[in-house]
């Protein structure tokens, strides 16, 4: 029995000796293989997507990436993360404060909603800046690099399921101007990653983080899904087509009449694409974001 032990023991070392991307990537293969069978791809690609779960997931992405940013910044000195310090090509508050003044307006600060489990997420994320900064490149590997990997895919499609302007308004999310080739990045990316100094057992802390930053994601999405399910945006109402459609048109005779493409333009920007429940649209969007990181970590 003490044989099988040590053997077991040598194993885990063994195991563990890997870089910690490759780690990571089996640590989390399980989350990737439940999002490659979710039914996303055929049916994101067939336009099956809404405006309003869209704005929905925007918003909660910004408190999100707003507290990640900021522990990154507080621990950018710090051994355990500095090595992948790279605030001009991956940091993506700005983009998302982009997206939201496109979809919600000038407002949008009140408007956007933080349910519970977005704070929950919020408040792990400064948990472990202030308390385990070394847990935090869990985190920022998660979202970043799935972010730069699957969501150039989902890009174009959120552009043309959703009829947003070839300019890119409401896509700033998914530009990162600061990367000139995604391939080499990733590559740089992996080897800081790997050069990061630390010991068996926090290699094993890291990846159960990286495990439980994929379970807050999701419990992100299934209470975005119960807002959508009660038609309400930041506790009111969600906005019809026409609301939308009318303030929009508001704003445009602000600066003068539009022109008929212009107008057309407009319109089209806030309508729904389908005519679906919430629950089925809300899961195609939940497997949207899913997809974002399984994506990029299967790119990997």
């Amino acid at each position: 029995m003490r044989r099988n032990m040590e053997t077991s023991q040598t194993h885990n070392s063994e195991s563990m000796s890997k870089d910690l991307s490759e780690l990571m990537k089996e640590a989390t293969k399980e989350v990737h293989e439940q999002a490659e069978n979710t039914p996303f791809m055929s049916n994101f690609q067939k336009g099956q997507v809404s405006l309003h779960e869209f704005k929905l997931v925007t918003a909660s992405l910004y408190f999100i990436y707003s507290a990640l940013e900021e522990e990154i910044e507080r621990n950018k000195d710090n051994p355990v993360y500095a090595p992948v310090y790279f605030p001009a090509e991956l940091h993506r508050k700005a983009a998302l404060e982009e997206d939201l003044q496109y979809f919600y307006g000038s407002n949008w600060r009140k408007e956007i909603p933080c349910p519970e489990a977005t704070q929950k997420y919020v408040d792990r994320l400064h948990y472990v800046g202030k308390n385990h900064p070394e847990l935090l490149v869990a985190h920022a590997y998660t979202r970043y690099l799935g972010d730069l990997s699957g969501g150039q895919v989902l890009k174009k499609i959120a552009q043309k399921a959703l009829q947003l302007p070839s300019t890119g308004e409401g896509l700033a999310f998914f530009t990162f101007d600061g990367v000139s080739n995604a391939t080499k990045f990733k590559q740089l990316y992996r080897s800081r990653m790997n050069a990061l100094e630390m010991d068996l057992a926090t290699k094993k802390r890291v990846l159960e983080e990286a495990k439980k930053a994929f379970l807050l994601n999701i419990q992100v999405f299934e209470a975005l899904q119960e807002l959508v399910s009660k038609g309400q945006e930041n506790g009111h109402p969600a906005q019809s087509k026409a609301e939308l459609r009318k303030r929009n048109a508001d704003k445009s005779y602000e600066h003068g009449p539009a022109t008929g493409k212009e107008s057309e333009r407009t319109n089209r920007r806030h309508t729904d694409i389908i005519p679906t429940t919430p629950l089925v649209r809300w899961i195609l969007v939940l497997s949207f974001l899913a997809t974002t990181v399984a994506v990029g970590l299967f790119a990997m």
